[in-house]
């Protein structure tokens, strides 16, 4: 999400930060799934590093044994299972700040991190802390395209104004939505700095307020909140809108990207990914690891609200060298395969830092809001 004092346009930046905590665990798989997987990976088999292949599952099972332990760490913000350099299936722990413990022949350590587990490597990668986010930021003349800045009309609350991405067009029952994040659509629940509270059947506007210097009045209606808030129960976050007649392409196209497939694809180490958002525009990165575990704390509306801290399990992380994949504003994006046309959808973007991203799988998205994506 992406914020604006409501006095400037120029003056933006990021209010909604927040903590992660991704975690890991100790890998007890065979030994054969151990050789298998402590061989660097190339050509074909980098495809199959699904969390179907088992070499990976094993690994996975390792995070889901030592999440307390690693986490308690001081510095650990975060764990996953990706590659080493040279393309070996390993421990990804991920760190807030550069560590000063040298550990022999591994360079510089955090003390108390294992340089292998089991057999297999541990890689420590300085992340800093994740925070979620919230260029696409003209008004369009409608029916517009998706990967475009926008939001709830009344996203205002103490002074600031948010915004984020419409990420794509989904069906339910029939009927269009345009998919976003929860915490970009309908993360307002406190009737605190604006009055209100994000209801079914309020207004979803574009550009965002953040894009319009605060004023609803220079954006246009394209869509109406559905009500569905998916935190703080659910393992996603998103939210959608029910498509306004004649304001939205009907066939989901998204700026930058074209129309996209109508059926979707789980995500691969290493597969290359492309998305769409309000700030960075069309970018390109990779998937750098999977089943990642991460904590993060919400604010109840825009700015000056409440709290809540909010567990995800089985998340995607990508690279994000920079924060040039995504940016404060690009939440809500569609994630989808790095492809020339018709990309099938892998997740749902919401969160990240300046060297990783954070998606939902896209079919536990899907599953939750009992939808489809629409596509050829």
């Amino acid at each position: 999400m992406h914020k604006s004092f409501r006095a400037s346009s120029w003056l933006t930046f990021v209010l909604m930060a927040t903590i992660f905590a991704l975690s890991l665990v100790y890998w007890t798989g065979c030994e054969k799934m151990q050789d298998m997987s402590n061989s660097p990976v190339t050509g074909q088999e980098s495809i199959l590093l699904t969390k179907e292949n088992p070499a990976v599952q094993s690994i996975m099972a390792v995070q889901d044994q030592s999440t307390s332990d690693l986490m308690s760490v001081p510095g650990v913000v975060g764990t996953a299972t990706g590659l080493t350099d040279d393309g070996r299936l390993a421990v990804m722990v991920y760190l807030e700040s550069q560590p000063s413990t040298p550990i022999k022949g591994r360079g510089i350590a955090a003390r108390g991190i294992p340089s292998e587990i089991s057999g297999y490597p541990v890689v420590q990668e300085v992340t800093g802390r994740f925070r979620a986010m919230a260029d696409h930021k003209a008004i369009q003349a409608p029916p517009i395209q998706m990967g475009t800045s926008g939001g709830w009309r009344y996203d205002l609350a103490n002074g600031y104004c948010c915004g984020g991405t419409l990420g794509s067009l989904v069906s339910k029952g029939g009927a269009q939505y345009v998919l976003s994040n929860y915490h970009v659509f309908e993360a307002d629940i406190v009737s605190g700095g604006n009055g209100r509270v994000a209801t079914a059947g309020d207004p979803v506007v574009q550009p965002g307020l953040i894009d319009v210097n605060c004023t609803a009045a220079n954006a246009q209606n394209v869509a109406t909140l559905s009500g569905i808030k998916s935190l703080p129960s659910s393992n996603v976050d998103c939210a959608i809108a029910q498509v306004i007649s004649g304001m939205v392409r009907t066939d989901g196209a998204i700026l930058d990207v074209g129309t996209i497939s109508a059926t979707t694809i789980g995500a691969s180490i290493g597969q290359a990914v492309k998305k769409s958002g309000r700030t960075t525009g069309l970018s390109r990165s990779s998937v750098s690891a999977l089943n990642a575990t991460v904590n993060i704390t919400y604010e109840n509306e825009c700015a000056g609200g409440t709290s809540f801290t909010k567990t995800f399990t089985g998340q995607i992380v990508i690279k994000n060298r920079g924060s040039r994949f995504l940016n404060s504003g690009d939440s809500g994006s569609l994630m989808v395969q790095d492809v020339t046309t018709n990309a099938k959808a892998v997740g749902l973007l919401f969160a990240g830092s300046s060297t990783s991203a954070i998606a939902n799988p896209i079919g536990q998205v899907l599953s939750f809001l009992g939808a489809t994506m629409v596509g050829q």
